[in-house]
């Protein structure tokens, strides 16, 4: 008889149970795509990405990013303590960004240039108290190793958001609809990862100490001065861009913009955000002697995952787009291929950044996320009146370019502890 296949290694075993869980969960949105392309229009997706623009802001700094710090401490009583931090400051900045909201609602509504999102800027206090919570429950469920629940939650969560999506474009909703179906399935995802959390650990819970939380957020006081910094640039970075096309260009171009930059991350992420997750859980349990040959090897197989659909991707991705989507969304296919080398390398890279958090350098990752918001906003500004396309390629080429800069810095820099 045939032994059935059980992978050997506990890193590979863990990667493949969140990739299951991935891939079904990005499998939905991804067949139901060609309707809602359909249902919805360019101007639409245009709305949605200037809410998120907004809202992703808030989201980055919910918790300070004491959320990652979660992986950190060998004690589990530590780390639910930071979990509980985590959260609190979420409810904080949640509150904080409601009175921003309230106060310059119209300031920040011009400066967006589109009066449609005036109304939905209301719910960025929503979905930065989500985002907080969730992610922190995600980081505890990682720590834990919960893998097989985290790969469910993404099905779940994933499968309720499509199926309002489809229920609210048959209501002609627009983009309101997409944004409202987008919290909705957030709340969903904290309600399982937070019942799963009660069931298993409610006895560390328990082990709340106000004091410890206090000393722990001074022990990890570098993450919310480095890496949050570190979180915000790379955030403005992405709703600069998309400020920026809706202003020089159009919303419905911004739009076209959002479908392909979507429909080209979220295969990719079927198979990168499984491995970031379970790759800085590696990292965070290794040695630091060790890093520099966990990375190489990651930067292989990861290239060797990434290259051929990023390479489907360059050469095809127009006629894909027209078959997939309908004839009004060819630009998105054309701006597809002219991204993919970025997106191929950021594939590479993104996991990556985990290690300044390991060794304790996010002031270098804070350098270099300045250089690498410059850089995409400097060329679109200056490109304003050339072709978007060939704005768009200029730009894919400018952020190629830094992302290889930066996994060589990255090799070099832990060849340096393997040595020490």
């Amino acid at each position: 008889m045939l032994k059935k296949f059980k992978p050997k290694s506990e890193f590979t075993r863990n990667v493949l149970t969140l990739m299951t869980g991935s891939t079904i969960a990005q499998a939905i949105p991804i067949a139901i795509s060609p309707i809602l392309t359909r249902i919805y229009t360019p101007a639409d997706y245009g709305l949605v990405a200037l809410f998120m623009s907004i809202a992703t802001i808030g989201s980055i700094a919910a918790t300070g990013r004491y959320e990652m710090a979660i992986m950190l401490p060998k004690k589990d009583t530590d780390a639910i303590n930071v979990l509980l931090l985590s959260m609190s400051i979420a409810f904080l900045m949640s509150f904080l960004s409601l009175i921003i909201i309230f106060l310059f609602n119209q300031e920040i509504t011009t400066f967006l240039g589109n009066q449609d999102v005036s109304s939905w800027l209301y719910l960025v206090p929503i979905s930065v108290i989500l985002t907080g919570i969730y992610q922190s429950l995600r980081y505890w469920s990682n720590r834990r190793k919960y893998f097989t629940n985290l790969a469910k939650n993404s099905v779940i969560q994933t499968g309720t958001g499509s199926s309002l999506n489809l229920l609210f474009g048959f209501f002609r909703f627009g983009g309101g609809g997409l944004i409202s179906a987008g919290l909705m399935s957030q709340t969903v995802g904290i309600i399982f990862l937070g019942k799963m959390a009660w069931k298993k650990d409610k006895i560390l819970l328990f082990k709340k100490d106000k004091i410890k939380m206090l000393a722990l957020m001074k022990k990890y006081k570098k993450l919310p001065f480095f890496n949050l910094p570190n979180a915000l640039i790379d955030t403005f970075k992405m709703s600069g861009i998309t400020i920026l096309i809706a202003k020089f260009f159009t919303t419905s171009i911004l739009g076209q913009y959002s479908l392909a930059w979507k429909m080209v991350v979220t295969p990719a992420s079927l198979v990168g955000n499984s491995l970031s997750q379970v790759f800085f859980q590696k990292l965070a349990s290794a040695n630091k002697s060790d890093l520099n040959r966990l990375i190489v090897k990651f930067i292989i197989k990861a290239s060797l995952i990434a290259l051929p659909m990023y390479l489907i991707v360059y050469l095809f991705a127009p006629e894909i787009f027209i078959f997939v989507f309908g004839e009004k969304w060819e630009l998105a296919g054309k701006i597809a291929s002219v991204l993919s080398p970025w997106l191929f390398l950021n594939f590479i890279s993104s996991p990556l950044s985990s290690v300044y958090i390991i060794i304790n350098r996010q002031e270098i990752m804070l350098v270099i996320s300045i250089f690498y918001m410059i850089v995409p906003l400097s060329i679109l500004y200056v490109f304003q009146d050339y072709d978007f396309i060939k704005t768009i390629q200029v730009m894919s080429l400018g952020m190629s370019f830094v992302l290889i800069l930066l996994i060589i810095y990255i090799i070099y820099l832990t060849s340096k502890l393997r040595k020490g």
